[in-house]
């Protein structure tokens, strides 16, 4: 009898040992469980992604509870002297692959992506003091025509525009940003602007576009890559990889980009 009950005193200790080592394990599996993404990203981006990345944010922050993301929007050349001088930023999306490799370059952001294309187009006030139907026109005496300045990548396409059609074009002003020439036509100061297709759409009746033959237009990349020394860089690639996704080119598509 002494030795039965030693042998199931024995049995049930090591029972509870085996359930103890169970216990034990699932505690340690469940403590290495990946976290959510959380925290705040600054993306600084094109100016004329100011739409379309608004509304990426919007979704992107939806589908992430707990995250946020602002936005620097501006000329895309300011934007990377800025990065490259050690501006806080987590993103960069830029207007032109030049612009990007600018920022590469220094070793601020690596591992670019182009996620959109632009097409140039030309605005007009729906009421012009002289009427502008093609891109001719720009070239015609006393037509006021806004461009931007030559090192912004909107300012550069517009050059290249000219140059490609053997265009002697005198802009009136040269603005800092594609939005500062689209403000100018909307104001009346100027009877034309050079801007991007995604411009004029976002503008709605506040312009009229002029469309550009696509054997006469030039077209522009748009590169997005994460700053390396992003304070949260698991958020800033979570950001770059929705703006590659299937929803985030949706959004660019509506806003009238063309896909890389």
């Amino acid at each position: 009898m002494r030795l039965r009950l030693t042998s199931t005193l024995a049995a049930c200790l090591l029972a509870l040992a085996g359930c103890g080592a169970s216990t034990t394990g699932t505690v340690s599996s469940s403590a290495t469980a990946p976290g959510q993404l959380s925290g705040t990203i600054t993306v600084f981006a094109a100016s004329s992604l100011k739409e379309s990345f608004t509304a990426i944010g919007a979704a992107f922050e939806a589908a992430n509870p707990g995250t946020k993301v602002v936005f620097d929007f501006g000329a895309s050349s300011t934007l990377a002297t800025q990065i490259t001088q050690k501006a806080p930023a987590d993103v960069f999306a830029a207007a032109s692959q030049k612009t990007m490799d600018t920022v590469t370059g220094a070793g601020a952001a690596t591992g670019d992506k182009v996620f959109a294309v632009n097409t140039m187009e030309i605005a007009t006030p729906p009421k012009p003091t002289m009427p502008v139907t093609s891109l001719a026109d720009l070239a015609k005496p006393g037509v006021k025509v806004a461009v931007c300045q030559k090192d912004v990548p909107c300012g550069a396409a517009a050059v290249k525009l000219f140059d490609q059609n053997k265009l002697s074009v005198t802009p009136v002003t040269e603005e800092v940003d594609v939005k500062s020439v689209l403000s100018k036509v909307v104001l009346g100061e100027v009877d034309a602007g050079v801007v991007y297709v995604t411009d004029v759409k976002a503008a709605k009746d506040t312009v009229v576009g002029v469309e550009i033959p696509k054997d006469q237009n030039v077209t522009t990349k748009y590169p997005i890559a994460p700053i390396t020394a992003s304070a949260n860089p698991a958020l800033a690639k979570a950001f770059v990889d929705y703006v590659l996704s299937a929803a985030g080119q949706g959004a660019l598509t509506a806003a009238g980009f063309a896909s890389p």
